[in-house]
């Protein structure tokens, strides 16, 4: 990695629950697709698997004997689900629009590094102007592995030739967080979906209500202590 592209620092922000409120929608999804498979989709089931990559999902529901053909078919079928319903109503959450601004300007590069599927991330890009905000977007078609590994998170750090020691992930899941830590990346908790203690026990270096008012400049601070830190052993 080049120098000069080592001491950029990098923010990656998660899509669902960080960067738009999408519980409501993709639940809505789910439930939909329940209606069309008879598969069995409870909230309990829903809300305990947010966060997770849809292989993943369809694995723990129907175990390891679905084919990878029939995952793609329903996986693709719930996204265009999700994507039927947002479209026309996606929202930033409040706060991240400033927080984005912010770290613009003091120079800090931005990606996004989820576990959907590429077309939803692009439509929330599209639809709340964030077009060219973004110096890359790593998502499910880029990885093998998802969260709680690393990988989403280190290919985006790759692609924006950033240090992932430099690097900071803003998370509202557990296995975002435990993915974000993996990386060797400072983690910001956001208590969207679940509580503070859930986050702090997966490992978040600090947990928030939300992005609004948040401190960015005290946030670099800290990023620049860790890293000089960890440069030092």
């Amino acid at each position: 990695m080049p120098a000069e592209s080592s001491r950029r620092y990098l923010a990656i922000f998660d899509h669902d629950g960080v960067l738009v409120d999408s519980l409501e929608p993709h639940q809505r999804a789910w439930h939909e697709m329940g209606r069309r498979t008879g598969l069995p989709f409870t909230p309990e089931f829903i809300h305990e698997t947010f966060g997770m990559t849809n292989p993943s999902i369809f694995r723990r529901l129907l175990g390891d004997a679905i084919t990878d053909a029939e995952i793609r078919r329903y996986s693709d079928m719930k996204e265009e689900c999700y994507r039927d319903v947002s479209r026309g109503r996606i929202r930033l959450m409040d706060g991240v629009r400033e927080v984005l601004d912010a770290l613009t300007a003091h120079g800090i590069l931005l990606a996004i590094g989820s576990s959907g599927v590429r077309p939803n991330l692009e439509l929330t890009v599209s639809e709340c102007e964030l077009i060219g905000r973004f110096a890359t977007i790593a998502s499910l078609e880029d990885i093998t592995h998802g969260k709680p590994d690393p990988e989403v998170f280190l290919v985006a750090a790759s692609r924006a030739g950033a240090d992932p020691s430099r690097s900071v992930v803003f998370e509202d899941a557990p296995v975002g967080i435990q993915a974000a830590r993996a990386a060797g990346m400072y983690a910001v908790g956001i208590m969207t979906t679940v509580s503070a203690d859930a986050l702090r026990q997966a490992g978040a270096d600090e947990v928030v209500p939300n992005l609004v008012g948040y401190d960015v400049r005290a946030l670099l601070g800290r990023i620049e202590a860790r890293a000089g830190a960890q440069s030092a052993t």
